[in-house]
């Protein structure tokens, strides 16, 4: 054991006195041909040189034994969020921010195109569903049944009504076919609500006319125009509902007597009802410009309805 180590320090004092002794080996000379590199200021010891080789050896190695164990992760990766802040993230967000990104782009391709089907699921597609409106059934704002009015009939005669009454509730104050045949029941009943009121009539070839008044009706003794420049009248002659307001030739609105009815004057009645309620006439009138209102100058009632407008809450009457 002793001769091993005694020949080992021999040959090692042997090899350091033959390094001191001769010195370091020379560098080749330098190539001519070649460009000359500029000289480093210092020396790197040999210690400094195996401080570079050891430590990769190490990393290898542990790499190696770890490979089958551990994920190898890939170095954060910068990325732009919606206010252009960079921020550090790892490979999952970046993975996500690239996902999200290619499908916006998918969809923006085909938006517009009605080969591309979308699911029904979707955020976009229920919210466009909720924003549609329900249709209303405008017709059940009628607290009665009516011989005349239909659902044409009455959007076209809810939009020509005055601001104060639309989307009141339509109430029924006067019918022949239940009140019974008799102006003085109609005046009377017009009492039961104030504001403007609709007199609807029909002759029994099936035009449907009548016109605005005031409610309540009020008898005058002599013949003496009443109402305002609201007053119109209309007419389902001509197919579809055509109407026909002032004209501001003259204020000759409407008449009530306890006989008598009529709407308009110069010329002829638009209206004219008699007090028994079977019959009445219509000829042009100056007041709203109108021909006549039904298919025969004198007619045959079929039926009068008067209706009233109330709001749904007692507040706002």
């Amino acid at each position: 054991m002793y001769a091993l180590k005694d020949k080992l320090s021999e040959r090692f004092s042997s090899l350091f006195s033959n390094f001191t002794t001769s010195g370091p080996p020379k560098p080749p000379p330098p190539d001519p041909h070649t460009q000359a590199r500029p000289k480093s200021k210092g020396r790197k010891s040999l210690s400094s040189y195996l401080s570079l080789v050891i430590p990769s050896i190490r990393g290898s190695k542990s790499t190696d034994s770890h490979q089958d164990t551990n994920e190898v992760q890939s170095p954060s990766v910068p990325f732009c969020d919606a206010n252009n802040d960079f921020q550090e993230e790892g490979p999952d967000a970046h993975l996500e921010c690239t996902i999200r990104c290619k499908e916006e782009e998918i969809y923006s391709k085909h938006d517009d195109d009605p080969a591309f089907g979308r699911s029904t699921c979707s955020s976009k597609v229920f919210e466009e569903a909720m924003e549609q409106p329900t249709p209303r059934n405008l017709i059940s704002d009628l607290t009665d049944t009516s011989a005349f009015i239909s659902a044409d009939l009455f959007e076209f005669l809810g939009c020509c009504l005055p601001n104060i009454v639309k989307g009141c509730k339509w109430i029924l104050l006067y019918s022949t076919t239940k009140h019974g045949i008799s102006l003085q029941t109609l005046i009377r009943n017009s009492h039961n609500l104030s504001g403007p009121c609709l007199l609807i009539v029909g002759d029994t070839r099936g035009a449907v006319f009548g016109g605005l008044l005031e409610c309540p009706l009020k008898p005058t003794p002599k013949r003496k125009y009443q109402g305002t420049n609201q007053t119109f009248v209309f007419t389902t002659k001509y197919g579809d509902p055509r109407l026909f307001r002032a004209t501001g030739a003259n204020p000759y609105y409407y008449i009530c007597l306890n006989d008598l009815l009529a709407i308009g004057g110069g010329g002829s009645f638009a209206l004219r009802l008699d007090d028994d309620l079977l019959n009445g006439s219509s000829g042009p009138c100056d007041t709203f410009g109108s021909l006549c209102l039904a298919h025969d100058p004198e007619f045959e009632l079929k039926n009068v309805e008067l209706w009233g407008f109330a709001h749904a809450s007692r507040y706002l009457t």
